[in-house]
């Protein structure tokens, strides 16, 4: 089954502090490295670890993080077919404070805004051989917008995480196949109404995920909260994108919604123990040797 994810790759340049600076303030930090990031380079990488046949669409820059971030895609089995170089952009960014085993993120988007509506054009052939496409907010809205009519209109599965949170329409929430907001992006995205209100409004389609409590969701009669796994995080960057990334594999490999949420909580919590946002992203591999893993995730 192939899964397609359309947004954005990046560099992260992470810090991590045992004091988190006030304004005009200068600390001195504990550590600093760079890892791989972008929240569609990572739930490219999350479901190709655990075993999906990927493709990722974007764009970098002409530049040294380009060429990393290209390499870092190929070697972790996600066909870079559809990764454009662009010169007159850099690469994108994020630049993470680790602080109290949480994290604070700011997102320079260089080549990942360079992602046009017009470009579908070019890579439509990809989309129409999809089982499901994978979008976020890390590329301009008409982009995703024109993806999710195209999509729409060749009944092509789309799953939306609107992260980072911005406001989407009625029409275009009713397009999309499933919709993975964090409780923060939830209340952006439905001012006003409150989380069991637009729960039952999308049965089977709106999963708000909980952080350490896990993920919930509506099926028609009630609501389902699928709990998390119990571990002491190392570094949270990426647990979303691995919870989707999660996600998506499962369903495709036929799990109904509650399994499927189930198999991305326990690759979520698995990711958490490791660094960087692809860092302890784990194999399929890794999940089945995992004490809390259940024989309902077995993939055919």
């Amino acid at each position: 089954m192939k899964i397609t994810v359309v947004g954005s790759m990046s560099t992260d340049f992470v810090v991590t502090t045992d004091i988190k600076p006030n304004q005009g303030e200068t600390v001195i930090g504990k550590n600093f490295t760079t890892a791989f990031g972008g929240k569609g380079a990572n739930q490219a990488v999350a479901a190709s670890r655990l075993g999906a046949e990927v493709s990722m669409v974007g764009k970098v820059g002409n530049d040294a993080f380009g060429t990393a971030i290209i390499a870092n895609l190929e070697s972790t089995g996600v066909d870079i077919s559809h990764v454009e170089r662009v010169t007159h952009s850099e690469s994108g960014s994020a630049h993470i404070v680790l602080f109290q085993e949480d994290n604070s993120i700011i997102v320079i988007p260089g080549a990942n805004n360079e992602m046009l509506p017009q470009d579908i054009e070019t890579f439509s052939d990809q989309l129409l051989a999809s089982d499901l496409v994978i979008l976020q907010n890390e590329i301009p809205q008409a982009t995703n917008e024109a993806i999710i009519d195209f999509c729409w209109e060749h009944t092509i599965d789309t799953l939306l995480n609107p992260a980072p949170a911005r406001s989407i329409s009625e029409e275009y929430i009713e397009k999309v196949s499933y919709l993975t907001p964090n409780e923060h992006e939830a209340a952006i995205l439905f001012p006003g109404q409150t989380q069991k209100e637009v729960l039952a409004k999308y049965p089977n389609k709106l999963i708000i995920t909980l952080g350490s409590r896990g993920a919930v969701f509506h099926n028609g009669k009630e609501e389902v909260v699928v709990p998390a796994f119990k571990v002491k995080p190392l570094d949270t960057t990426g647990a979303g994108d691995t919870f989707n990334g999660a996600m998506a594999t499962a369903l495709l490999n036929g799990k109904e919604l509650p399994e499927a949420l189930g198999f991305a909580n326990l690759a979520a919590a698995i990711s958490v123990q490791g660094f960087g946002a692809q860092g302890g992203m784990p194999t399929l591999e890794m999940m089945k040797e995992h004490s809390s893993y259940e024989k309902k995730w077995d993939f055919k």
